[in-house]
């Protein structure tokens, strides 16, 4: 077996109809600010530093369906958003764009929906 380079998990990427788009909304979200500005890609980066979140322009993006059904197309991936108040928290993030979910599978998480459809849970 080869040694294990040093790897380090630097951004976490969504892809979307529309990368400005997207940012704008998680930029407003979670207060962090724009590392890369470009037409068709943006990151925003945690000022306390960590992963950064990256969004890239998918001209074939479908919406993904939560939770997916038979032929529905199925989300990928989702954010998992620790905050300190789950109302006033889901109440802001719809503030600012979101969507709460139809389904919520448990009491102490809100799944909601960002403007694009990708599935963000908040969570105590």
């Amino acid at each position: 077996m080869v040694d294990r380079p040093t790897l380090e998990l630097s951004s976490f990427v969504l892809d979307a109809p529309s990368a400005q788009d997207l940012a704008a909304f998680y930029e407003r979200l979670l207060g962090w600010p724009r590392r890369e500005d470009e037409p068709d890609w943006v990151v925003l980066a945690p000022p306390a530093g960590g992963t950064w979140l990256a969004f890239q322009d998918e001209p074939a993006y479908v919406r993904p369906v939560w939770p997916a059904g038979p032929g529905d197309p199925p989300m990928m991936t989702h954010l998992d958003i620790k905050v300190d108040d789950l109302e006033a928290a889901s109440a802001y993030a719809v503030s600012v764009g979101a969507t709460v979910a139809d389904f919520q599978p448990q009491d102490d998480v809100r799944v909601h929906l960002d403007p694009a459809g990708h599935p963000f849970c908040l969570y105590l």
